[in-house]
């Protein structure tokens, strides 16, 4: 029988999913005369910048210029194209399932969101003045996994730590080669997730409990309302301004 730790895991990174896909599919029909149907597959049915903006990229540009501090957050959940998602989702659904196994569920939405406004905020002092994507915060589940894996050891955790360490030595080398990926926001990622995985502790130190349960309703509530604001705002933008 499929426990119930488990249904609740996929929910959770289904749910993470949607909000990725619907958030990219409004962008595209903000400003549908500006799709960018370009022959490289990178930036093919990419969104205008102008949507990105008002639906909450991050940056130098909207948090230095516009103040507008609450992009840490809904950055995550904007794509720069139909590729740029599809690998961020197949990745998250890949590791998600591991976090969610290993951590618990309420431990992986804490380590998605915080992951992703962390490595968000080293990108922004970096000096990078626009960016999103997933990759932030799917970069801190790799992280939490990668300090799992050391942390416990034994057969199945050197395995664990050998094939996720491989993965962030091809995310890197990746990054230098394929220009405009933001390895500041991968670093922040990794890092924010190898210190809340330390923090919060994994499944078998010790189990979710009150404190985990509560951090992780308030990544959910701000996560709404966030991308909530975001939408309405656009919206109102575009339609007004």
């Amino acid at each position: 029988m499929v426990g119930r730790g488990y249904l609740d895991g996929e929910k959770i990174v289904r749910s993470i999913i949607y909000a990725n896909v619907a958030m990219y599919v409004i962008s595209i029909l903000l400003n549908p005369t500006e799709l960018r149907l370009s022959s490289d597959p990178f930036t093919l049915f990419s969104p205008s910048d102008r949507a990105l903006l008002l639906l909450g990229a991050t940056g130098t540009i909207p948090i230095g210029r516009l103040h507008r501090w609450w992009t840490l957050v809904s950055a995550s959940y904007l794509h720069g194209g139909i590729l740029h998602i599809f690998f961020n989702m197949v990745v998250l659904r890949q590791i998600g399932r591991l976090v969610v196994q290993e951590y618990g569920v309420h431990r992986m939405a804490v380590l998605y969101t915080l992951g992703g406004v962390v490595g968000f905020w080293i990108s922004y002092v970096a000096g990078i003045p626009l960016t999103i994507g997933a990759s932030a915060a799917v970069c801190s589940l790799i992280g939490a996994t990668l300090y799992y894996g050391k942390s416990r050891g034994g057969s199945y955790g050197q395995a664990i730590y050998r094939q996720v360490g491989g993965w962030v030595i091809a995310l890197f080398l990746f990054g230098f080669i394929v220009p405009g990926i933001n390895n500041w926001a991968h670093g922040g990622g990794i890092g924010a997730g190898i210190l809340v995985g330390f923090l919060l502790g994994y499944q078998e130190k010790s189990r979710e409990n009150l404190v985990h349960r509560v951090l992780a309703a308030s990544c959910f509530l701000v996560t709404v309302v966030i991308l909530l604001w975001a939408l309405i705002s656009a919206f109102y933008y575009h339609l007004f301004a």
